[in-house]
């Protein structure tokens, strides 16, 4: 994922883990974080991550909804900015199920910085592995002015006692990331925390109000 900060963390301008897997030493958590372990890479169908990007980030949570529900969440890109408060516009470019080869194109508003102002990020993502009900990785650029930005995004959804539990990894590459490592995972992090907190709390209140 994509993103920046939003009015509640907003979803990174560069998005991936809990502790900076692949960079020595371990970055400092967001509040609220899931716990990121220095484990092996996620995997879909055998792909994972950039193993050498600079900027990597992995963390999980624990989501208590069936997994349908979260499945049909994450699925439905198009519906994204219901629950994504840092997501303004998320569209298909292919039709039919969410499936290998499908591509979708997304935004999210980049804040002012001391060196640029403020802007929009265009992300244009592509499915490259896909296991129904279990794992999704796809990769693509996010580009704006002055800005282009390579990732790669595992996600993996496991039942466990209670619920599902959701781990994601992401790496990026690019010189505008890679220009200051620390601050892209930071923010980064703080992205792909927000979008688990987005989507735990979709699909939890989905599940209870299907359960009233």
């Amino acid at each position: 994922m994509f993103g920046i900060r939003s009015s509640r963390s907003r979803a990174a301008l560069f998005t991936v883990p809990i502790a900076a897997i692949g960079v020595l030493g371990t970055a400092a958590l967001p509040a609220g974080a899931t716990t990121a372990h220095r484990i092996t890479p996620l995997t879909c169908h055998g792909e994972g991550v950039d193993p050498d990007a600079l900027v990597h980030y992995r963390t999980e949570t624990v989501i208590h909804a069936p997994l349908r529900t979260i499945w049909k969440l994450q699925t439905d890109v198009e519906h994204w900015p219901t629950w994504q408060g840092a997501v303004t516009a998320a569209d298909r470019l292919d039709q039919g199920p969410f499936r290998k080869g499908s591509a979708f194109r997304w935004t999210m508003p980049i804040p002012p910085n001391p060196t640029a102002p403020a802007t929009s990020l265009e992300i244009t993502s592509t499915v490259e592995q896909l296991k129904r009900h279990s794992c999704i990785r796809w990769t693509g650029p996010a580009v704006a002015a002055g800005v282009h930005i390579d990732g790669v995004h595992v996600w993996n959804f496991t039942k466990v006692k209670g619920g599902v539990r959701v781990s994601t990894e992401e790496t990026h590459t690019g010189a505008q990331v890679e220009a200051d490592v620390p601050t892209a995972t930071r923010t980064l992090g703080e992205g792909l925390e927000a979008w688990l907190h987005g989507l735990k709390s979709a699909a939890e209140s989905t599940n209870h109000d299907l359960s009233r």
